[in-house]
């Protein structure tokens, strides 16, 4: 049988991949699931947009938590197949039972922010690669977990020199009222450096931020020198 891990009451997959730096589930991030569970069961009923959702653990506890619809979106097909295996596991647990509460998208996450934003979709070299066609839209809640650094045909995420770039399409896919949870995890980027990033982006976009709180990793997730790698904070988007 395959290991599973349990948190606040989920069952998740958890064999280690690549000789062990990767189990599935990362309990750095344990935190923001938390803070999405609670603000889900407070505000049940809600909608979510999960990107870079890899194995969906955040999908799976905002669903948990009482929300009515969930996309988990991520280019890795082999990472939402683990995620689809997760909700299985726990489907009695979802919103009423029902196993239409979670989706699974599996395309570049620019390709889908984009075009939920309202925002010109672009290519390299002016060409576009064959992408799903979403309608522009908002989410109660978006959470945005980027890798340091990726390069795709829609764009490229660098969260040190361009972090506006991915975070843009995903305040725009929020609703005016609605949250973020957001991260960032290059260890030499400063917390209020980033946070302050992140309040001069949603100005410019014409949708400032109400409320901006850095959620701290769990006392069992140490960091040796006092500054953990991961930052996320908490957003609230002005209505």
């Amino acid at each position: 049988a395959e290991p599973l891990g349990h948190e606040a009451g989920l069952a998740h997959l958890v064999t280690p991949r690549h000789r062990g730096f990767d189990p599935l589930l990362f309990v750095d991030l344990r935190a923001g699931r938390r803070r999405v569970r609670e603000h889900v069961a407070a505000e049940p009923g809600g909608s979510v947009l999960n990107l870079f959702a890899y194995t969906c653990g955040v999908g799976l506890a905002a669903a948990a938590a009482g929300a009515d619809e969930v996309w988990n979106v991520d280019f890795a097909r082999s990472a939402l197949e683990v995620g689809e295996r997760n909700v299985a596991l726990n489907a009695e647990l979802t919103r009423e039972g029902r196993a239409d509460v979670q989706r699974f998208v599996h395309e570049d996450v620019f390709a889908v922010t984009r075009q939920l934003a309202g925002l010109t979709l672009k290519g390299r070299r002016g060409r576009l690669p064959p992408h799903g066609r979403f309608e522009a839209r908002t989410f109660d809640l978006v959470v945005l977990d980027p890798p340091r650094w990726a390069k795709s045909a829609f764009g490229v995420v660098d969260l040190v020199r361009d972090y506006a770039s991915v975070f843009k399409p995903a305040l725009l896919a929020t609703r005016p009222g609605g949250a973020l949870l957001v991260t960032n995890h290059v260890a030499r980027v400063e917390a209020e450096a980033w946070t302050d990033g992140l309040r001069r982006s949603a100005e410019k976009a014409g949708r400032p931020l109400e409320e901006v709180t850095l959620v701290e990793p769990d006392e069992d997730v140490p960091s040796f020198d006092g500054r953990h790698p991961l930052k996320m904070a908490w957003l609230r988007v002005g209505d």
